[in-house]
């Protein structure tokens, strides 16, 4: 029997996958791909910065992993009767990871947070009508909570249907947590809700520059159009894959929904700034917040830039400017009393992170599939 893990070729997908492999667990992964030998390709580029060297991640494939090349928007995955029938027979719990993070489609958001969501469910109520479930777990994200401003938000406290969401993004995870909430039965469900994902808290190297692009455009900046003492949620990728393996293989939790967040130790504008100044030997920058209207309208035009490093960096920030700017926090207190730690504040690591994003243009230096080895999997 296995954990059914979507989105394992996916940022934290590929944490949690790891966590899980490194716990000897089994799992089976839906990977969209033609075959299960450019899947394997897929995980192998997914899981490199994990395994880094080829043997011990064929090994893990070989004893730990089956691939499920399918799509989560289709109905049954895309898989025919024989191989959904397996899918159903061998998975014994869930982990929902799989979304998408395009905050300007609502279509692609539709399409994979919510039909996503419905495929996924209907396979567990099936595992579970056929041999039993032991836990489905959900990945959500603290956007769910809507429109906020200079607040601590609670987990229980999180979803308010009367407010305005930011994008579709977070409108189609909220959806997803009811649909969730509400159609999986006769299994616990905990629903997960990391805040801002950014870095490794371990090591400088990362393959998710979205928001490492965003943050090194800002560092690069003199004048920043924050309120210095405004916190920001910032939390480390391995603290999140930490939280979610280990709950995940609990029989029992304690709560339904967790933040997995830097909570109340959040670092403000100043902490950060600072830190990254002092390990670089410059300036701390000006913080002005009456120039945020201006600055987003610059910010606008350098998006007009193109795909150089400016516009790329540009278009990043418009997309996640509202969440920085909201100086608002969501409560980890749940989370830090089960894995009896905080997650490690973003100053220690964060100048490690963006010196090997600059150092390697924003780009992960993968190792291709070597050919001698042939098809891994048939």
């Amino acid at each position: 029997m296995a954990t059914l893990l979507t989105g394992s070729t996916g940022y934290l997908g590929s944490y949690v996958a790891a966590r899980l492999l490194a716990e000897g667990e089994r799992l089976n992964v839906l990977v969209r791909a033609p075959g299960k030998s450019e899947a394997a390709e897929r995980l192998w580029l997914a899981w490199q910065m994990h395994f880094p060297e080829f043997p011990p991640f064929a090994e893990r494939l070989r004893s730990q992993v089956e691939i499920f090349p399918g799509d989560v928007t289709q109905p049954n995955f895309g898989l025919d009767a024989a191989a959904y029938g397996r899918l159903v027979t061998t998975t014994e719990s869930a982990i929902h990871a799989a979304a998408t993070l395009n905050r300007r489609s609502e279509k692609s958001c539709l399409n994979v947070n919510l039909r996503g969501t419905l495929e996924v469910i209907q396979l567990a109520r099936r595992a579970r009508e056929l041999h039993g479930l032991r836990r489905f777990s959900h990945v959500s994200t603290v956007a769910v909570a809507g429109h906020r401003a200079h607040e601590v938000v609670g987990e229980d406290e999180a979803i308010d249907w009367e407010r305005r969401d930011y994008d579709p993004y977070a409108r189609t995870k909220k959806f997803s947590e009811l649909l969730v909430r509400q159609l999986v039965e006769g299994a616990p469900v905990t629903i997960f809700r990391p805040s801002i994902v950014l870095g490794d808290s371990r090591r400088p190297e990362t393959t998710q520059f979205d928001m490492a692009r965003a943050f090194a455009f800002l560092a690069r900046l003199p004048v920043l159009p924050f309120r210095p003492e405004d916190k920001i949620d910032i939390v480390p990728a391995d603290y999140v894959a930490d939280a979610i393996a280990m709950l995940h293989r609990r029989d029992d939790t304690p709560h339904a929904v967790y933040h997995l967040s830097a909570g109340r130790a959040s670092e403000t504008y100043r902490q950060i700034t600072r830190a990254l100044a002092q390990a670089t030997g410059g300036r701390e920058p000006v913080f002005l917040p009456a120039l945020e209207r201006s600055f987003r309208g610059l910010v606008g035009l350098a998006t007009r830039l193109g795909r150089n490093p400016v516009g790329r960096g540009a278009a990043l920030l418009q997309v996640f400017f509202p969440y920085l700017v909201w100086d608002t926090v969501f409560d980890n207190s749940r989370v830090v009393a089960e894995l009896g730690r905080e997650p490690a504040p973003f100053s220690s690591y964060g100048y490690g992170l963006l010196r090997f994003s600059r150092e390697h243009q924003f780009r992960y230096p993968y190792r291709e599939w070597p050919r001698e080895m042939g098809v891994l999997v048939p």
